[in-house]
């Protein structure tokens, strides 16, 4: 198995490495203060094709690679974990289940501005009694003359309520099995649909910056041509969708490890005691050795995932290299914020250091797209183990 970034990806990786430089580093530490959502920004990155780089020509996308994907949201990342998911949530969780399960009337009326950035969607899978247990959904839709009537409740969807979301995939239950399992589909609701409100934004501990809200409805009434992809499988989607999102979120982990990296560097050569830096101190300098061990590893892991679907491997090879790689880049990026919030010693305690944003953003990495231990139990039960 061999594989690399092309020169390709590494210009790619500068162009938006630059403008996450230049565009929200200068004001990203009062976005996060503020808990402002930077509507003009997340058209800035639509304008450079962060949206459509997996969508095709015919949508307004350029019709690239997934690992091209993760380069971009490390990058942004690597700035601002916030907008990383903003990011990778419009487009594993808000584009791709209508480019992979949509009619072509779905495509036509709801991608291009999507892909464009003009727009966000969110995908509705959670409840307050259904987190990992996505097949315990309560929320229900119902078929009445036409019409898909939906009451129920989601929470924390990302990209769910800003103003320029156009609308919420939501998974819900349709009808019972043969065997009394509920069947789940999954319905799209525009946003403004008298009945379907998005609650007041959380309070969260981090991703300050990113779009996330409860949902409720209440007897909304939709088409019945809103079903995405066949009914009865709209668990089997959300699965799908979780596979790149797992990788992509362990991209997300490693501009996190990488931030993290180069605030300790950078510190350990400028910060002096006792009369000289304190990058000459084993206990300093081993720990940030640690870091590009971490930053190193996580990045071939995700890479070599991304590479796994980008060259049509197996599902099986892919689904367990993509929960390898969220894993490791996810507990690895929590332990990177805390040796560098330590690094930096007490100025690494206030506010006004970016690592304290990092520290607070870095927890949630282990908990979405499925929280570490269900990536230990998906990794065991690929290893043939009958684990529950």
């Amino acid at each position: 198995m061999t594989f690399a970034l092309s020169e390709e990806h590494e210009q790619f990786r500068v162009s938006v490495r630059d403008f996450a430089e230049q565009v929200i580093a200068p004001h990203v530490a009062q976005w996060d203060r503020d808990h402002h959502f930077p509507v003009e920004v997340i058209h800035q990155m639509g304008d450079l094709g962060l949206f459509g780089l997996t969508a095709p020509e015919e949508y307004g996308g350029s019709g690239g690679d997934f690992t091209s994907l993760c380069v971009a949201i490390e990058e942004i990342g690597r700035i601002d974990q916030a907008l990383g998911i903003t990011l990778e949530a419009a487009v594993g969780l808000g584009i791709n289940p209508i480019l992979t399960h949509g009619t072509q009337a779905q495509k036509q009326a709801w991608l291009p501005e999507l892909v464009s950035g003009q727009k966000l969607a969110g995908f509705g899978l959670t409840e307050p009694g259904a987190g990992s247990d996505a097949g315990a959904t309560r929320t229900k839709a119902e078929l009445r003359e036409g019409n898909w009537v939906v009451n129920g409740s989601k929470q924390f969807i990302t990209n769910s309520g800003s103003k320029i979301t156009s609308l919420v995939t939501v998974t819900a239950r349709t009808g019972e099995r043969a065997d009394d399992r509920p069947e789940i589909s999954t319905i799209i609701i525009p946003a403004g649909t008298p009945g379907f409100t998005a609650e007041k934004g959380y309070d969260k501990l981090g991703w300050n910056i990113s779009d996330t809200h409860p949902l409720s409805f209440v007897d909304v009434v939709v088409p019945e041509e809103n079903l995405l992809g066949e009914r009865g499988r709209g668990y089997a989607q959300f699965l799908a969708a979780l596979d790149d999102g797992r990788v992509a979120i362990s991209a997300l982990a490693v501009g996190c490890i990488q931030a993290c990296l180069d605030f300790s560097v950078k510190y350990a050569n400028e910060r002096t005691a006792f009369g000289v830096p304190i990058g000459t101190k084993q206990g300093v300098a081993f720990q940030i050795a640690d870091l590009q061990v971490m930053v190193s590893a996580a990045r071939a892991l995700t890479y070599q995932a991304a590479w796994l679907k980008d060259s049509g491997s197996s599902m099986q090879e892919f689904k367990q290299a993509a929960s390898v790689a969220k894993l490791y880049s996810s507990e690895a990026a929590v332990t990177a914020t805390r040796i560098a919030t330590q690094v930096a010693g007490g100025y690494g305690f206030m506010e006004e250091n970016p690592m304290a944003r990092f520290y607070r953003d870095a927890k949630i990495l282990e908990i979405g797209e499925g929280t570490s231990e269900v990536q230990r139990m998906l990794i065991a039960r690929g290893l043939g183990l009958p684990v529950e």
